[in-house]
């Protein structure tokens, strides 16, 4: 602003980069280390992210009301086949989708952003791509542009992408995995076990320092992926839980567990392996440092973290700036103890006897963990709302003003525009479903029963299943009409009393989906599959 107030999403990632670099250098001093690569200028926070979406054809786009104005689809049944299997998953990608694809790789190599990955993912229509990483700040620069590329070259197409999280009920949703990692300049890693005991001592503070930040700050991770989307798919069994916790694999955490009872640091042994297939004409692989989790919301990747609660169609400068923001907060707690005297092996000890319970490297997709995160006084803020009130209190803020990323008043405008958007969009989703209601549904469903004027013992349940479609909008109506005033007291009314009104509301109108001979909008199986041939 005219005042050097923060409303933008860069300023905090850069200012998070800041404190990267200030806390890691801290520690390092801190630590004593005596290798040529200890003696680092500065700290770099890096990032390689996995972009999910879903490829549908404009002109099925533009029939449906909902994708065009909230992103994904309030009405619609599976097809048959949907995702069982996988198919989609281990199957070739289709021409136009992979026209749209190889269009954008060149594109993004042109301006220096070499495409590692291109891909199928699980669900029908739905796709991925990644770059090679570099550095966080020019990565989420790239993101924003790969998004804006992908959706202006599939106009040309006759195509359109869908980066909601959730476009279509009852299939995978689309996330932004986010392969984060902080190191030095010299070349030191502090999420890899490297060659050297200084650099393997750097790996255990490193997770030390993350883990530390997890525990405190647990709220503020939960709330840099928490939006109105993402709530359609984190804990869904396709996405890790709201539940924040780290899994940096089952060899490490026994390593943890040593190091609190006395433990030597240096005595940890990566998990690497070769995998033998088993057959003469293939040689064994290389395995990864440590297995990865993809149920946990922060696992253990070899030489990286990846934060797998990310949201597609998020701006991942956010998540990325808290990622860095709590990782200098632990950097800070573990440096203090070192400049009071305490050892190294002593403050690393402390620092993981500290934050012990966010260590899980169990099913995060389990019945069993909630209940077990409950016990270890994890927080489990199922929706955005709760995220957001939780984002409010002391200790965000201290995290926040503490690393000087945000001031106390900037806090809370960043906590206003959330619930602002929050409302918008339920009040955008809600406005849009009677809309199809009144001018879609209802006159199908008209036409629909007239044709039993003649025979009416052939209509089934017609009647009733249509007038009660009636009855569940008039209470979304009724609902709407009782608003309570105020954005924190609005989102909490949208979560807790609306949402739920609205999801009956669709097991209604999507029970005559199968009556209704002219459905009145495009299918999900048109969608998912017209635009393949």
């Amino acid at each position: 602003t005219h005042y050097g107030k923060c409303i933008d999403l860069k300023t905090p990632l850069l200012r998070s980069s800041d404190a990267v670099a200030r806390e890691g250098l801290r520690l390092l001093k801190a630590m004593k280390l005596s290798s040529p690569k200890a003696h680092a200028k500065t700290f770099y926070s890096y990032l390689g992210w996995e972009q999910e979406f879903f490829v549908i054809s404009a002109e099925a786009y533009k029939a449906r009301p909902d994708l065009v104005n909230c992103g994904r689809t309030l009405f619609g049944s599976l097809p048959q086949r949907n995702q069982q299997m996988d198919l989609n998953y281990f199957g070739p990608i289709p021409n136009k989708v992979d026209k749209l694809l190889r269009i954008v790789e060149a594109k993004m190599l042109q301006i220096g952003t070499p495409m590692a990955v291109r891909h199928n993912e699980v669900a029908p229509g739905q796709h991925e791509m990644s770059p090679i990483f570099c550095q966080a700040s020019a990565s989420c620069d790239n993101n924003v542009i790969f998004m804006e590329m992908m959706t202006n070259e599939a106009e040309k197409l006759g195509l359109v992408v869908l980066f909601h999280e959730k476009p279509f009920k009852g299939i995978n949703g689309n996330g932004k995995h986010n392969n984060w990692s902080v190191g030095t300049d010299t070349g030191i890693n502090f999420f890899y076990p490297g060659k050297t005991d200084d650099e393997r001592l750097c790996f255990v503070a490193g997770i030390a320092a993350l883990a530390y930040g997890l525990k405190e700050y647990n709220e503020l991770v939960r709330v840099s992926v928490a939006h109105a989307g993402n709530d359609h798919r984190l804990g869904a069994q396709e996405a890790p839980p709201a539940i924040i916790s780290l899994y940096p694999g089952t060899g490490f955490e026994q390593h943890v567990d040593n190091i609190i009872k006395g433990g030597d640091l240096l005595a940890y042994k990566a998990n690497k392996q070769k995998a033998a297939p088993g057959c003469t004409a293939a040689e064994a692989i290389d395995t990864n440092v440590e297995d990865r989790n993809r149920t946990a919301p922060f696992p253990f990747c070899g030489n990286r973290f990846e934060f797998r609660a990310v949201g597609s169609s998020q701006n991942c400068a956010f998540p990325t700036t808290i990622c860095n923001t709590v990782w200098a907060a632990g950097a800070s707690f573990i440096s203090d103890k070192l400049e009071k005297g305490t050892s190294l092996r002593d403050a690393v000890a402390e620092t993981f006897k500290e934050c012990r319970q966010v260590i899980f490297t169990g099913n995060g997709y389990s019945s069993e963990w909630p209940v077990e995160a409950q016990k270890r006084g994890l927080p489990n803020l199922r929706t955005t709302p709760e995220a957001i009130a939780a984002f409010k209190g002391a200790k965000c803020k201290k995290a926040l003003t503490s690393m000087k990323i945000f001031s106390d008043d900037e806090c809370d405008a960043f906590a206003e525009t959330m619930y602002e958007n929050y409302v918008s969009q339920l009040s955008i989703e809600v406005q849009t479903m009677q809309e199809m209601i009144s001018s879609g549904f209802m006159p199908a469903m008209a036409q629909d029963l007239a044709k039993y004027k003649d025979a009416p013992e052939l209509a089934g349940d017609r009647k009733a299943l249509y007038s009660a479609v009636l009855a569940e909008s008039k209470k979304l109506q009724a609902l709407m009409a009782k608003m309570p005033a105020g954005l924190a007291a609005e989102a909490k009314y949208l979560s807790d009393t609306v949402k739920p009104q609205m999801e009956v509301l669709r097991s209604k109108v999507d029970q005559t989906e199968s009556m209704m001979q002219v459905y009145p909008y495009p299918n999900y199986e048109k969608m998912l599959y017209g635009h393949h041939f």
